[in-house]
């Protein structure tokens, strides 16, 4: 893999941070209980770190971050549906963060590492969000 498809995958990456940010921030002004609002805030500022990161690689291969978004689907107003479009944004992240890892193999290990630290962490997200999801009567 070259660095240009490699760009392109993160760029990938980047749009979709940019648009777990923004459903999440706007989820966490609405949410009428406190400690799933709390919880999407904080991962809302997790998303946004993501976005630094990837950024930063892709800055440092010569490309340009994307800023580009698709149309956002927030999950309704009520708090399930927000909830399990979050889980729903979450598993696609996982997914796509260990397809990008198996693509870029050894072709990059710096960007190797990071994905792997973002899986990681959108897993725990994923968590979170699934444990107030089984709250929610």
């Amino acid at each position: 893999m070259n660095a240009e498809e490699i760009i392109r995958l993160l760029n990938d990456d980047f749009v979709h941070e940019i648009e777990a940010t923004m459903v999440y921030v706007r989820n966490a002004f609405v949410m009428t209980e406190c400690d799933p609002s709390r919880v999407t805030e904080a991962i809302g500022v997790d998303e946004m770190r993501h976005m630094n990161w990837l950024a930063d690689l892709i800055v440092k291969r010569g490309g340009k971050p994307s800023m580009e978004h698709h149309t956002l689907d927030f999950g309704g107003d009520d708090l399930r549906g927000q909830l399990q479009m979050q889980v729903a944004l979450e598993t696609e992240a996982v997914e796509r963060y260990k397809k990008h890892i198996e693509m870029v193999g050894d072709a990059d290990k710096e960007v190797v590492g990071v994905l792997r630290h973002i899986l990681d962490e959108e897993k725990r997200h994923r968590k979170e969000f699934r444990m107030r999801l089984e709250k929610v009567i």
